[in-house]
């Protein structure tokens, strides 16, 4: 097995980004209840916390929190696109297979970085949450439903002046 050269900080905080095999899918939005769902059995499991999120249509952009002591934020999405892909086979959406069984849904790997102080990680929040915008999917990084950007509002915290 390779292993890759990615930091790790035990109980620290980092930025992600996820990505479908085909950047023209939508999957990630159209079945944005089952993503929802399969991150709630993720953190069951292994709890972590989501500080920032946006899902778009062909990938994610995160920041989790883990634990103290715990830095093992590959198995998280390991199982992550596991769970989501199995959901999809399960509803019957059609997604294509590798010659060894394997789901073409994911690309294999994801970009890491690790969240070095308060200033890194305002920059990868407003990065986040501005990202619909940057695609042209809206206008407005309000318009976009599946974004943290809502419940940083509804607390009272403005992104841009965190």
């Amino acid at each position: 097995m390779v292993l890759y050269r990615r930091n790790r900080v035990k109980g620290g905080c980092y930025f992600f980004t996820v990505t479908l095999k085909d950047r023209s899918s939508r999957l990630l939005v159209e079945h944005i209840a089952e993503l929802r769902d399969v991150f709630r059995q993720v953190k069951a499991r292994m709890p972590f916390h989501i500080d920032a999120i946006v899902v778009l249509p062909d990938h994610i952009h995160a920041i989790f929190i883990l634990p103290e002591g715990d830095d093992n934020y590959s198995s998280r999405w390991r199982l992550i696109k596991s769970l989501f892909t199995q959901k999809l086979v399960k509803k019957g959406v059609p997604i294509a297979a590798n010659d060894a069984g394997e789901y073409n849904l994911w690309q294999r790997r994801f970009w890491e970085h690790t969240i070095f102080d308060t200033a890194d990680l305002r920059n990868h929040i407003d990065y986040i949450h501005y990202n619909p915008v940057k695609h042209g999917l809206v206008e407005r990084a309000s318009d976009w439903p599946h974004s943290s950007f809502h419940q940083y509002i509804r607390n009272g915290i403005s992104p841009i002046d965190w």
